[in-house]
């Protein structure tokens, strides 16, 4: 392969599962009430952190599991509850109020209120939302394809990172013409089917990690329904 069509295949994967576009609606929602100015900031600090986690787990690997004693299935079960409990939040009660108002219960606005607001977004919506179990065994599977590729490969490798933190912080400075267009009830309903598919979601990632750390415990038709289908 090429460094040109492995730069593009780890994109479109990265992009796939990262998905910023499908996770507007959820930061229309997680901002919702904030001034454009100041959803766009957060949508800046999200995509910073979005370019340090991929950076981070790009060269580090499975080193870091490993020094915890920690197994991908095992990371990617974490993920799923978190997930879960994300998802169910979203569909049973105000998604956001979570991020709304500060300790105090007092409004913040500005540069102020919108390093407030990230704080709370920062999990579980940056990491595990964005930054996924998913996300992190596809970075450290191309990170060690990249290795044939030398320095070329680190190159590719943060070129890709930076292409996807300022996709997600452009499909993110979107959200407030989202938000106006679809409107409070518009958003709430949106938010409600996705926390149900989350939760969905967030299931099959425990299904996949039970399935990887056990012997025929989980089958394959449930772990992985459309790859078995192949």
């Amino acid at each position: 392969m090429s460094p040109e069509n492995f730069a593009v295949n780890f994109f479109i994967a990265l992009f796939a599962l990262i998905d910023p576009i499908g996770n507007v609606p959820l930061f229309a929602a997680a901002t919702e009430g904030v001034r454009s100015k100041d959803a766009r900031l957060i949508a800046v600090y999200v995509a910073i952190v979005v370019l340090l986690f991929l950076t981070f787990f790009y060269f580090t690997g499975l080193s870091l599991l490993a020094f915890f004693g920690i197994s991908l299935p095992a990371f990617r079960i974490a993920g799923g509850i978190i997930l879960f409990l994300l998802g169910l939040e979203m569909a049973r009660d105000d998604f956001t109020a979570t991020f709304a108002i500060d300790d105090d219960g007092v409004q913040l606005h500005g540069a102020a209120g919108a390093r407030k607001r990230f704080e709370r977004m920062i999990v579980p919506f940056t990491m595990p939302l964005l930054i996924g179990p998913g996300a992190i065994s596809t970075v450290i599977i191309y990170a060690s394809e990249s290795k044939s590729y030398g320095l070329m490969g680190t190159l590719i490798g943060l070129g890709v990172f930076i292409a996807i933190a300022i996709s997600t912080m452009l499909s993110f400075w979107a959200a407030p013409l989202i938000s106006k267009l679809m409107g409070k009830i518009g958003l709430t309903v949106i938010v409600r089917i996705l926390g149900l598919i989350l939760c969905a979601m967030a299931v099959q990632f425990v299904l996949a990690g039970v399935a990887d750390s056990t012997h025929g415990m989980i089958s394959k038709s449930a772990s992985a329904p459309y790859q078995s289908k192949k």
